[in-house]
């Protein structure tokens, strides 16, 4: 699946925010977890690093789950990554506990850093739920990560085990975090180039970005719905015991290695994956 370099190299577009969506197609899609790592062609593609259980937060997961059609693009995302960058997973699912503990933990601060005291509820919640979604307990429109096809992940670089630059830390709250903020300002080619390459590879791969998060991409859920014009296909799962099926990543292969039903599947057992 080689790739020009000017395909990842292409500008990001001003994107419009993100609004209700109420389309949908509901699947009962498995849920995958992923491990640690994930190899590639003997080459590590994927690093898993759960940023909710290190920063303490009490309702947070160890395991990393995802839907099986959003984790096929992304592993066809891998396939487009230099041989010397792989993908760091910081979350995916997260549980409506988890959703909820972080709203309340964050919004004081987004708030605060947008100046957003003197707003109705209303207006405020409105921008909040740019970088938080506000944890309703609605399964049609439910907070994205509940859904387990929102993934926030960012590019590692073997050589050096350092992450790329990309101008802001995660869940840093400001102008920053736009993913189009670097296109429109003579800042640093160096992040403008990486997240165009991070962009690029994503929505190539089938994912839409949440434009307010240079690392959050979606496939399947409602954001995805909205931007693609289709029917969302994952409802909120809002407790892992409510998940329909939970399978390892190596059961994932070995369902991948017999289905035959998409090109994704049939380009994916082009490589081996670990």
């Amino acid at each position: 699946m080689n790739q020009s370099n000017n395909l990842f190299n292409q500008a990001i577009p001003q994107i419009k925010e993100l609004e209700m969506w109420e389309k949908y197609d509901f699947i009962n899609s498995p849920f995958i977890e992923i491990p640690h790592t994930v190899k590639m062609d003997k080459i590590t593609k994927i690093i898993v690093d759960m940023q909710y259980p290190k920063r303490g937060m009490q309702h947070s997961i160890e395991k990393c789950l995802i839907r099986k059609e959003a984790l096929e693009r992304l592993l066809i995302a891998c396939t487009y990554l230099p041989q010397e960058l792989s993908f760091k997973i910081w979350d995916v699912y997260r549980t409506w506990n988890l959703q909820n503990e972080l709203y309340y933990a964050y919004k004081p601060e987004i708030i605060k850093q947008f100046n957003l005291q003197n707003l109705s509820l209303e207006k405020q919640e409105k921008i909040i739920s740019n970088y938080v979604s506000i944890p309703n307990k609605n399964e049609i429109l439910p907070p994205l990560h509940t859904t387990g096809g929102s993934i926030d992940l960012t590019i590692t670089d073997l050589r050096t085990n350092k992450d790329l630059e990309f101008g802001i830390e995660f869940d840093d709250f400001s102008d920053l975090t736009n993913t189009a903020f670097y296109e429109k300002e003579d800042l640093n080619e160096i992040v403008k180039a990486n997240r165009r390459l991070l962009y690029n590879i994503m929505t190539q791969s089938g994912f839409t970005n949440l434009p307010s998060e240079v690392w959050h991409y979606d496939y399947g859920n409602r954001a995805w719905g909205y931007y693609e014009n289709k029917p969302a296909i994952y409802k909120g799962i809002f407790t892992i015991d409510k998940m329909p099926l939970i399978i390892s990543f190596e059961e994932f292969i070995k369902i991948l290695e017999n289905d035959n039903s998409s090109k994704n599947s049939i380009e994916l057992r082009k490589h081996q994956w670990n």
